[in-house]
C-alpha cells in the first residue's frame, strides 16, 4: 500500500507541475518521463517542521486532492490532518502556525509537507486570495483534517 500511494502521490505532482509551471527547486532526469522536465518540488520523511511523518494507516488506501482557495486577510480555524498531505501554494501567499508558535511562510510556487497529528492554522496575510492544492494519503471513510472545537 505504502508505494501505491507514493507511486499514486508522484503521479499527481507530475501532472500538477505541468499544470501550473511551478519553479523547480531541482531538476531531474527521469528515464520513464520521456521529454517531459520532472521537478521535484519536495521529498521529504519528516513534515515542514522538522517531525518525522507517521506510518500510513492500515486499511483500503484512499487518495483526496483538494483545490483550496482562502480569501486574503483569512485566517482559517484551528485543526490537524490525521493523515500524511502535501500541497503546492499555486498563487499569493500563505502562513502556516503550528500550536508551539513554528511558523512557515509561503509564496506562490512553495510546496509544503504538512503537520500531521499537530494542530495548526493557515492565515493568508496578503492583499490576494491564496489557492493551493493538497494530496492527502488516508485510508476509506476516515476524515482527512479534524478542526478544533473553539
Amino acid at each position: 500500500m505504502k508505494k501505491h500511494t507514493q507511486l499514486l502521490l508522484a503521479a499527481m505532482s507530475v501532472l500538477l507541475l505541468l499544470q501550473t509551471g511551478c519553479v523547480p527547486r531541482q531538476k531531474q532526469q527521469d528515464p520513464h518521463a520521456g521529454a517531459a522536465v520532472v521537478r521535484e518540488l519536495a521529498k521529504s520523511a519528516t513534515s515542514w517542521d522538522g517531525n518525522k511523518l507517521p506510518s500510513y494507516p492500515q486499511g483500503q488506501p484512499e487518495i483526496t486532492i483538494l483545490r483550496i482557495a482562502i480569501p486574503a486577510g483569512t485566517r482559517l480555524k484551528t485543526h490537524f490532518h490525521p493523515v500524511i498531505n502535501a500541497g503546492v501554494l499555486l498563487s499569493g501567499q500563505l502562513t502556516v502556525v503550528a500550536e508551539n508558535g513554528k511558523t512557515l511562510h509561503l509564496k506562490a510556487g512553495d510546496p509544503i509537507v504538512e503537520l500531521v497529528d499537530t494542530s495548526h492554522y493557515g492565515v493568508n496575510e496578503g492583499n490576494e486570495p491564496a489557492e493551493i492544492i493538497v494530496f492527502y494519503a488516508g485510508t476509506g471513510g476516515a476524515p482527512i483534517t479534524i478542526s478544533e472545537p473553539k
